[in-house]
């Protein structure tokens, strides 16, 4: 599974650990040391923000947050003497911005600044980093590679040798080994992982294309998709892209956004897509965590679009769409 992976990332050493969120976090504590800085999207993953905001804050690390939509001169400008390592997330959770990845690891390079990027949405396959500048490239295993909803598993891919080393003693040190069995189920996953992840691109076009054109829909979040945020640099870039996106509803609110996802069937409720069902989650609520808080319309929900038939799909939104409506005009009907 290694091999398979260092071969998929271009890199020429690929290590296996725990989780996804052990994949980002074992290179920071392998990388970074106290006085250190750290810089990164506002928008990254939740409990990487915990991670460095708690663990690493209290063992003398810090940690400055760009707003999630800022350019490279913004994020660059946000660098200090203390500045060791930039952490990448493109697109960033759950509002999908993306930046300018070679552009940015150029600068770091100049700089003396390493770059770890979090690739889950590409899954090594639509994006290799290592081969855009990026020092270090993790992405969770659990969700695309594995892509059978029944592993734990991250990878972290590297280029130079003295990285690697960093990175196996923090691998070592922590005890974060995956089984021999974990391995060959990640394994079997990556077998497959061209055919689903393509397919579920052409699925979730067709989804996203019919969302946009409802009249509950402020707007969809989905760099595949020409009218969405990032499209530009997606086109240039990538090769692909995950089956995720964020949808902005008009307005609503907890309720309302809890009523369309509970009239659904085929979409379950879950965080950790990537596998061959589609799932849902209801967002607006993490956005009270960033200090750089995105404009929205309104409630935000995050879809993933499995393997199942993109019109079945559609139809199980058509009736989760009923149900939002009829919660606002009973609201309209009855203002509290």
């Amino acid at each position: 599974m290694r091999a398979a992976l260092a071969d998929l990332e271009g890199a020429s050493e690929a290590f296996l650990v725990p989780s996804g969120l052990a994949a980002v976090t074992v290179p920071l504590l392998a990388l970074l040391r106290p006085g250190d800085e750290v810089v990164t999207s506002d928008a990254v993953y939740g409990p990487t923000r915990r991670f460095l905001t708690r663990h690493l804050a209290a063992r003398g690390i810090a940690t400055r947050f760009h707003s999630s939509d800022a350019t490279t001169t913004d994020i660059l400008a946000l660098f200090s003497e203390r500045t060791r390592l930039l952490l990448i997330e493109s697109p960033s959770s759950l509002t999908f911005e993306i930046v300018d990845v070679p552009a940015l690891t150029a600068a770091c390079r100049a700089r003396g600044v390493l770059t770890v990027m979090d690739n889950t949405w590409a899954a090594g396959l639509a994006f290799r980093p290592l081969g855009h500048g990026v020092d270090v490239s993790v992405q969770a295993v659990t969700k695309y590679a594995a892509g059978h909803s029944d592993l734990l598993m991250g990878a972290i891919a590297v280029q130079d040798t003295e990285i690697a080393r960093a990175v196996l003693h923090a691998i070592e040190d922590m005890g974060w080994h995956v089984s021999p069995d974990d391995a060959w189920l990640a394994l079997r996953g990556l077998r497959t992982l061209p055919l689903r992840y393509n397919e579920a691109l052409k699925s979730a076009l067709q989804v996203a294309e019919w969302l946009q054109t409802q009249p509950e829909v402020e707007r969809v979040l989905f760099p595949p998709l020409p009218s969405s945020v990032g499209h530009d640099l997606w086109r240039r870039d990538y090769a692909g892209g995950a089956a995720l996106m964020g949808v902005v509803m008009k307005g609503g609110d907890r309720s309302s956004a809890h009523a369309l996802m509970g009239a659904l069937s085929l979409f379950g409720m879950g965080y950790s897509w990537g596998g061959f069902e589609s799932l849902i989650t209801h967002e607006t609520p993490q956005l009270a965590w960033r200090q750089h808080a995105p404009s929205l319309a309104g409630q935000l929900l995050r879809l993933h679009v499995g393997l199942e038939d993109p019109a079945d799909l559609i139809a199980d939104l058509e009736k989760g769409l009923k149900a939002w409506r009829a919660l606002q005009d009973s609201n309209l009907q009855h203002p509290a």
